[in-house]
């Protein structure tokens, strides 16, 4: 998941598959090299989640990206030369656990990258991600990949590196693994992925758990002066994955429109009876929930039970932590809906 301001964002709307072949494009098995060519036995190939097969003549050790593919690379110990994000890298709070010495910030703004710094940092790869446009799994090729201004700044930026795309789009699990098996690509440790993966699953045990017993109404969701934005819960891989896992998000229309049910403050009542609201902790905070007519009197805001909603990385070691503030949230509040 990530919050989308404009219809491309809302959607997260995604980017064009762009082919990115190096010296020694043809190698489909980085195993299976011809002996008459040992060198190619440390080629590297990697066919990434849109289709796009990348080929080196090593494995790649100087990786950079969009903030949320490389915090779930850092998870699993593969240390990014350069990154670049939404907001300010400095000030983002899912980077506090990890060692920042060496690694530059080369955008803090959606679009906007520094592109001499991070051809200074000579990465090997690039790696972002691709939201689809439909349940459908849909991947708009008029489109940049997540995190690009346009076109034109991709195919700059492919000239620095090739770009591997990770598709953020459909099952939560899926998108997990697609994310794991690009860092086991890159030489994390499989030891590491497992202690990571344990760490997971005692997390989903424990939230279904909590779930269960709990039996809250909650809604996940974004609210600003047009109103609020109901996340649909299967159209987002997270929250897909927390439903899976027995959390009971408010779900009016699951078909229709795509990703988000929106509502103006005048009908904004129809989102209002929950137990318990995740809000972004962009756009409208609870002070400003509080001064809308339609929605003050929501029994979640009016039993302070608004938790922010701050959208993990798909890894196992970050969504195990975000498994287990959930659990704590939803411990910590009570049903106030008849």
């Amino acid at each position: 998941m990530h919050l989308r301001r404009t219809t491309a964002r809302l959607l997260r709307a995604a980017f064009v598959p762009l082919v990115a072949v190096l010296a020694l494009s043809g190698c489909t098995n980085p195993n299976a090299a011809a002996p008459s060519a040992p060198a190619a036995a440390t080629s590297w190939t990697y066919t990434d989640d849109v289709g796009n097969t990348v080929t080196l003549d090593h494995v790649p050790s100087k990786i950079s990206g969009f903030t949320d593919q490389v915090l779930s690379l850092m998870s699993y110990g593969v240390k990014p030369v350069a990154t670049f994000g939404r907001t300010d890298v400095k000030t983002d709070t899912r980077f506090a656990n990890y060692d920042m010495d060496g690694v530059a910030i080369v955008g803090n703004t959606y679009g906007e990258i520094d592109l001499e710094a991070l051809a200074s940092a000579q990465p090997d790869l690039i790696v972002t991600a691709a939201y689809p446009t439909d349940r459908e799994g849909t991947i708009d090729t008029t489109q940049p990949y997540y995190g690009f201004k346009d076109l034109e700044q991709q195919k700059k930026l492919e000239a620095i590196a090739p770009i591997v795309t990770i598709k953020v789009g459909g099952a939560g699990l899926d998108v997990i693994k697609a994310n794991t098996r690009l860092a086991l690509a890159l030489g994390a440790d499989q030891a590491k992925v497992d202690e990571a993966q344990k760490a997971y699953e005692a997390a989903a045990a424990n939230l279904t758990k909590v779930a269960g017993e709990k039996g809250l109404k909650v809604a996940a969701m974004y609210a600003d002066a047009d109103g609020v934005y109901l996340v649909k819960t299967a159209d987002e891989p997270e929250t897909q994955l927390y439903a899976s896992l027995g959390v009971d998000y408010l779900s009016l229309n699951p078909g229709g429109n795509y990703y988000w049910d929106i509502y103006s403050w005048e009908n904004a009542a129809k989102v209002k009876d929950v137990d318990v609201i995740l809000l972004s902790n962009e756009g409208y905070q609870v002070a400003d929930l509080r001064k809308q007519a339609t929605f003050a009197d929501s029994p979640a805001l009016k039993a302070g039970q608004v938790f922010e909603r701050r959208v993990s990385p798909l890894d196992y070691s970050s969504q195990a932590r975000n498994l287990d503030t959930l659990a704590g949230q939803l411990s910590s509040a009570q049903k106030v809906t008849r």
